[in-house]
């Protein structure tokens, strides 16, 4: 892909990360609106004893007090999720660190990648695991950290294997791995409220309190789950439209740095239908490819744009050439041609 379309899909993808930003915040007043109107409906909070109009004010009103208390039990939230991010996602997936000792081949792969660029090299991990998947993770440069599997270290070439290295680096460069954990940490306080605004109303069966009076209470209530269904809808809307645009993106940043666009279409080939991998929804948006099981309505909602069209934005831009469906009969992979090359012990 072209420097002039990169850098403009670039600042697209930047663009959509501070509207991410900035709607997170409004979104979570707007569910905490929604809760108030729930809990004065079911009698939990006073209402104003006069129409839905005055009640829906009146608990707007609320928000003043209510706000600074829901943005500060988000920061601590965040600060939990900033500081132990790292370790939550290699207790969710069993990735380990790895050292150039163990790994030299791969970690120097992904070492010449981060220098031409000028940058620290990510932490590398590894994750036993035969599908074949990649992941960056971080919020700051000493952070980053880059996460492939096992299988993907043994099904890929080394130029391949390169194209993903260099695939998952572009998200660091590009600053949207950090844009993606932020996302999901906000993402994650929007899920839980939304879920306990639910079990609430289905451990209450509807019950209001029996000195409440109001007249206006299911209306309240329905109101207040329709500001909670929306936030919660909204949440994974943005978020998935990201992380559909960062893939694209990242492909064309591989082949911006290897050179090499048939590598990074004939990777994602191999990774095709072949990148199951158990992790939080939050962290599954963040694969090199996550495709749903399904067709229908889980495609529309799909957190990553089908591999097919991202080969051919990677074919049209990148003047890439398309080896068609991987059969399992490849070349070398590059883990044996890596210990074909070394001489053994002795």
């Amino acid at each position: 892909m072209g420097a002039v379309g990169l850098q403009t899909h670039i600042w697209a993808n930047n663009t959509r990360s501070v509207i991410l930003l900035v709607t997170f915040p409004i979104l979570l007043i707007g569910m905490v609106y929604g809760v108030e109107l729930i809990l004065m409906g079911m009698g939990f909070l006073p209402n104003s004893g006069k129409g839905l109009g005055d009640d829906m004010a009146l608990a707007a009103s609320w928000l003043g007090a209510t706000i600074p208390l829901a943005l500060g039990i988000a920061a601590v939230w965040f600060a939990i999720a900033y500081f132990g991010s790292q370790a939550m996602v290699d207790a969710l997936t069993g990735a380990r660190k790895v050292e150039r000792k163990t790994e030299p081949e791969l970690y120097n792969l992904l070492e010449n990648l981060a220098i031409s660029r000028g940058l620290r090299t990510p932490t590398l991990r590894v994750i036993d695991n035969d599908s074949l998947n990649a992941f960056a993770t971080g919020l700051h440069e000493g952070q980053y950290s880059i996460t492939v599997t096992r299988g993907l270290v043994q099904q890929l070439t080394r130029d391949e294997l390169e194209a993903v290295l260099a695939h998952e680096l572009t998200h660091v460069i590009n600053k949207d791995v950090r844009t993606m954990v932020i996302a999901s940490i906000f993402a994650g306080i929007i899920s839980v409220l939304a879920e306990m605004v639910f079990r609430a109303l289905l451990y209450s069966g509807g019950r209001r309190r029996s000195n409440d009076d109001n007249k206006n209470a299911m209306p309240l209530i329905l109101i207040g789950i329709a500001f909670a269904v929306i936030g919660f809808v909204l949440a994974l809307v943005i978020r998935m439209m990201l992380s559909r645009t960062r893939e694209y993106v990242a492909d064309a940043g591989a082949v911006e740095l290897t050179k090499n666009p048939d590598a990074m279409i004939s990777a994602l080939r191999k990774v095709e239908g072949r990148s199951s991998l158990k992790g939080p929804d939050e962290l599954q948006q963040m694969f090199l490819d996550n495709q749903p099981d399904g067709v229908g309505l889980e495609g529309l909602f799909a957190s990553h744009p089908p591999i097919e069209k991202r080969i051919e934005a990677l074919k049209k831009f990148g003047g890439g050439r398309d080896p068609g469906p991987w059969s399992g009969e490849a070349a070398p992979s590059y883990a044996a041609s890596y210990e074909t090359s070394v001489p053994s012990a002795g």
